[in-house]
């Protein structure tokens, strides 16, 4: 009993992996709403297998190396997947299989220009691997974090809130510049605070709690607009952070 009970932490894991896996499947074929909502049930599993690994102390290499696979379909494959489909809908305004789409070298080349992310958070995975250091902060932007952005661009489709900035939001050149910044934000040394919150002590949380603050507020007001620049907001608190010398 006590080995079936080790496994519940991998098999959340799978459950994140497989989640990951349809969300590509769905991303290819054209339905990036069905792709945004499989990344973000990824992102429970990512949250929840580490959550019972803790609680059953079912701590092992084998579930370190499996997390790190997953979360490279789930938050890597499958949010190039949803950018390579929003690219080809700024170039084609339609989804249609790869064998069929007619582009120039440059359209190809941009189209392409989405697997550098799968590639990078290969690395940014690698690294975290081998990395022996025990600081209480991420090095980068974590990967969970660039899924839950790209599965939000989806999801944004089918939620016409501020219609009006589509052409802006969904431009090739816009999509372009976002996918290689979240791409080199997985990899860059930037530190950036984990959510992780030991004890509620405000002089040691007092970043979390802004972050947290602003994130609900942009949330609960703006949908999944909110969500998408919630990250955004993530990852230039800790720029600033970093330049005003904030230690975490």
């Amino acid at each position: 009993m006590n080995k079936v009970i080790k496994q519940i932490p991998n098999f959340i894991t799978s459950l994140n992996l497989a989640a990951g896996s349809l969300a590509v499947i769905f991303a290819i074929d054209g339905h990036l709403v069905w792709a945004g909502i499989f990344i973000c049930l990824a992102a429970v599993f990512d949250f929840l297998d580490g959550f019972a690994a803790r609680i059953f102390k079912a701590y092992s290499e084998i579930g370190k190396q499996l997390d790190s696979l997953a979360d490279l379909i789930s938050f890597g494959l499958a949010p190039a997947a949803i950018l390579f489909t929003l690219l080809e809908f700024s170039f084609f305004e339609k989804n249609q299989p790869i064998y069929e789409i007619s582009a120039s070298w440059d359209q190809w080349l941009i189209l392409f220009s989405a697997l550098i992310m799968p590639v990078l958070g290969a690395v940014r995975l690698a690294r975290f691997n081998v990395r022996q250091s025990d600081e209480p902060f991420f090095r980068g932007l974590p990967i969970p974090a660039n899924g839950i952005f790209w599965a939000s661009m989806g999801l944004m489709l089918e939620v016409p809130r501020y219609p009006e900035v589509f052409p802006l939001i969904f431009s090739t050149q816009n999509l372009l510049i976002l996918g290689l910044f979240t791409s080199g934000m997985m990899v860059i040394s930037l530190p950036m605070f984990s959510l992780k919150i030991k004890n509620l002590n405000l002089k040691e949380n007092w970043y979390r709690y802004i972050f947290l603050l602003v994130a609900i507020i942009l949330i609960v007001t703006l949908n999944v607009y909110g969500l998408a620049l919630t990250i955004l907001v993530y990852i230039f608190l800790n720029f600033g952070f970093y330049l005003a010398g904030v230690k975490y």
